[in-house]
């Protein structure tokens, strides 16, 4: 029997009375590299934000390992461990450096001591490339640095998930290809499935195994590589890669 390390049932979400996510299906494999596209307010963030509860749907259920995430007795604290989430402009603690946004998580939730935590820290922050910057303060990085700062933080937590929210939309091309590499590596490495939400479809080409179509609240395409892009003449699929082009 197949075993997915996340199963979506019709799940549903709104707001303001207006409804943004509406009978959402999928299944993800362990080690999968999964790809959201869709156009600007299409749903894509909140599907992100609903699978580790920071936004919680009003529908369907949500099954991490075949327990159901809306159970009401689920410990959020434990679950954001497992399922972390690498956030699109990054949300450091600006007034701190690298190695203490690191820390953090290890010694709030896990009540780790300094001297353990900084070592666990400074050898995810070596995986990322970012040991040198490890006492710079937050503020001095550049927008590539900081997303390998956030990715550090969250494999301090040694998570079976790592949700990504538009995790090139403020690079340059080639701090891009830097991430691109960098969340290959992570995936063999950890033997962790990375669920990724971006509008560039050329970066989820490169990166992904599955990808996902999200209009208008609802999935409308998914599947492998080869079917998502044999439909690049169908209007919808196509839009993506006339925006790629410009």
């Amino acid at each position: 029997m197949m075993q997915y390390i996340i199963k979506v049932e019709n799940l549903k979400s709104s707001f303001d009375k207006k409804i943004i996510l509406n009978n959402i299906n999928f299944k993800i494999k362990p080690k999968e590299i999964v790809s959201i596209i869709g156009r600007s307010g299409s749903g894509k963030s909140t599907l992100l934000r609903c699978l580790n509860l920071l936004n919680r749907p009003d529908s369907g259920k949500i099954f991490f390992n075949n327990y159901n995430l809306l159970d009401s007795n689920i410990s959020l604290t434990n679950l954001r461990i497992q399922i972390g989430m690498v956030f699109q402009h990054f949300n450091l603690f600006s007034e701190k450096t690298v190695l203490e946004n690191c820390c953090l998580g290890l010694k709030c939730i896990f009540k780790m001591p300094y001297t353990e935590a900084s070592r666990k820290a400074f050898k995810k922050l070596k995986e990322v490339g970012m040991e040198k910057f490890a006492y710079e303060n937050v503020q001095k990085l550049s927008g590539g640095q900081k997303q390998r700062v956030a990715i550090a933080r969250t494999l301090c937590m040694d998570p079976k998930i790592i949700l990504l929210d538009e995790p090139t939309s403020a690079l340059d091309s080639e701090s891009a290809q830097e991430i691109l590499k960098l969340l290959k590596n992570l995936v063999i490495k950890h033997n962790i499935t990375l669920i990724i939400v971006t509008h560039e479809l050329q970066f989820a080409k490169k990166v992904s195994n599955k990808i996902y179509l999200l209009e208008n609240g609802q999935i409308t395409e998914k599947g492998n590589l080869n079917d998502i892009f044999q439909l690049n003449k169908c209007p919808k699929i196509k839009y993506f890669f006339e925006q790629d082009k410009k």
